[in-house]
């Protein structure tokens, strides 16, 4: 039998901080969503945008990395990025993806499942031109996800387009824009006392309007 190089059945916490009940959340959980996450930044949560997104590459195999929720709409949750990256290629393969909230000081979760569409051009432009400049140069300096022999590479690169967009707007890489989530279920999950936790599941129907049931923990 293999020794563990980190036992940690004894680390574990006693969520009392809250309730859920179905019967008093929101008919539509975009809006229950849109609670949720006004608490957790009034919070003064770090980051509270902080986001897991799961995509699933051609050959079935997943993956997952944090990135930052930009905006909620009546259509669901947005996100910017490279589309030449790794979840870029994998969301062109299938344009389904999973996202994970987890406000731990709320002792809250929130899971969404969908489907992901790119955003609008001008949805992207509109989004570039208020991200700092910095970032600007950056979407234009890095390969993102390929491999590079030493960050020396990403440097010059840098160097190179700040030359290049010296004294001018950077405009939008063509590679570079956002990502919609357009959801089809959702979970809002609230820690409570033994295990015993609440969890509540919105559900798109094929009568499009969401059903709401609750989920054993």
């Amino acid at each position: 039998m293999a020794s563990s190089l980190l036992d940690l059945s004894a680390l574990r916490e006693n969520y009392t901080r809250g309730i859920l009940d179905q019967n008093t959340v929101h008919a539509n959980p975009l809006e229950q969503f849109r609670q949720w996450f006004t608490e957790a930044a009034s919070s003064q949560l770090p980051e509270p945008n902080a986001m897991h997104l799961a995509t699933v590459a051609a050959d079935g195999q997943p993956s997952g990395r944090i990135v930052l929720l930009k905006t909620v709409d009546e259509r669901g949750f947005v996100w910017y990025t490279n589309y030449e990256s790794k979840k870029g290629q994998e969301l062109a393969s299938s344009a389904r993806a999973a996202l994970t909230f987890f406000w731990v000081e709320l002792e809250r979760q929130v899971r969404v499942e969908g489907i992901v569409e790119k955003v609008s051009p001008e949805e992207s432009d509109a989004y570039f031109a208020v991200r700092p400049r910095g970032s600007q140069i950056g979407a234009w300096a890095s390969p993102q996800s390929n491999i590079i022999d030493s960050r020396a590479i990403l440097e010059a690169r840098e160097q190179e387009m700040m030359d290049r967009f010296a004294n001018q707007p950077i405009p939008r890489p063509p590679h570079w824009g956002g990502y919609r989530l357009l959801p089809r279920r959702l979970e809002f999950w609230q820690g409570r006392a033994s295990r015993l936790h609440d969890r509540i599941q919105y559900e798109w129907t094929e009568d499009e309007r969401w059903a709401i049931e609750r989920l054993a923990p």
